[in-house]
């Protein structure tokens, strides 16, 4: 397996990938990816950590699946936090030698959610790198890291995928043409999310559910509560992929003597972080039924073309507007940890008060 048949799986990101197959022949000594949840960036990491160490493709697949002595995936201790004494194990085996490469990998998939003292304790390591360690932190946003941190590594940074582009890509992957473009139009350019949902049947009662939203606002909060309870029972079945693949990795491990507490923590924060993808997907639908509910009256294309013009013409161009940016403001408060369904009905009262 080559540097460029590394990255052949990874839907989209081909200049990302291109440049991390030059990078694996001078590598730095530290690389921090970001980009929106789903985007894809943990797996790239992971494969760009699987070049890092070999050129053999056996090699490579035992990283891939969590087996080679030389990658070592620090994981949270708990929900919270990675905390400074993971952080200070890393330090301290950072200074031994490889057990089999000629590199030793560090491996931070949620590096986002370390702590200020983890990250100070890694920072000396950071300026006076040894030669045979890389580290490879995964976060949404550099912001996620003390600038001490972000500064002294090398910056990969993922986008959202084009949307022909994800299509054609769970095509490559066997995905059916018509659910191919189904999930396209609901993942918002998020390879991670829309691999997941290429397998639920769901799908497009999820996109139903968030576009029936504008003809079915009250001023009545109580309303409000039954539409929040409704969009969040639509997300339920979307996250049946992800909780089936948890449970087979816990019997597996459990029948292997392992599993326990840690590996509960990592299933309770990855199930947390595709349900807030999920509720972030629905509300960019939303939102997308202003846009194009303002585009249609004033002569801009539409992107939902299977909505009838009888109903996006129902809200005045102003107002539509202004909804939209209401509920993208709803993204930052699930962002800031607000509970899903405070925040929908509080979005979904406003609406229904001004729209």
């Amino acid at each position: 397996m080559d540097n460029e048949q590394l990255f052949d799986s990874i839907i989209g990101h081909s200049s990302v990938t291109a440049l991390l197959a030059k990078e694996l022949e001078q590598p730095a000594h530290a690389y921090l990816f970001v980009g929106p949840a789903s985007s894809g960036k943990a797996t790239i990491a992971r494969r760009f950590a699987a070049g890092l160490v070999s050129d053999d493709s056996t090699a490579r697949q035992r990283v891939l699946d969590g087996a080679h002595p030389d990658v070592i995936n620090v994981e949270p201790e708990g929900s919270a936090s990675i905390t400074v004494d993971q952080a200070r194990r890393a330090v301290s085996q950072a200074s031994l030698s490889p057990l089999e490469a000629g590199r030793k990998v560090f491996l931070f998939e949620e590096a986002g959610i370390m702590n200020d003292e983890a990250a100070n304790a890694l920072l000396k390591t950071l300026e006076e790198p040894t030669r045979s360690t890389i580290f490879v932190l995964v976060a949404e946003s550099e912001d996620d890291l003390p600038d001490t941190v972000a500064s002294r590594s090398r910056t990969i940074v993922l986008g959202r995928v084009a949307e022909d582009e994800l299509e054609a890509g769970l095509v490559a992957l066997g995905v059916d043409a018509a659910r191919a473009a189904s999930v396209t139009g609901i993942a918002g350019g998020r390879p991670g999310l829309a691999i997941a949902l290429a397998t639920q049947e769901h799908v497009a009662e999820f996109r139903r559910v968030w576009l029936s939203i504008p003809a079915r606002l009250s001023e009545h909060p109580g309303e409000a509560y039954v539409l929040a309870d409704e969009v969040r029972s639509a997300a339920e079945p979307l996250l049946a992929t992800l909780k089936d693949r948890q449970n087979a990795e816990q019997s597996r491990q459990e029948s292997e003597g392992r599993g326990g507490k840690m590996l509960k923590d990592r299933h309770d924060r990855e199930l947390r972080r595709a349900s807030a993808a999920i509720y972030e997907t629905g509300l960019e639908i939303l939102a997308g039924f202003y846009r194009d509910s303002a585009a249609a009256q004033l002569g801009a294309p539409v992107r939902n073309t299977d909505i009838p013009v009888t109903d996006l013409t129902k809200v005045l161009p102003a107002k539509a507007i202004a909804a939209a940016r209401r509920v993208l403001d709803t993204v930052e408060s699930l962002q800031s940890h607000q509970r899903p369904q405070l925040a929908f009905a509080a979005l979904f009262s406003e609406l229904g008060a001004s729209t």
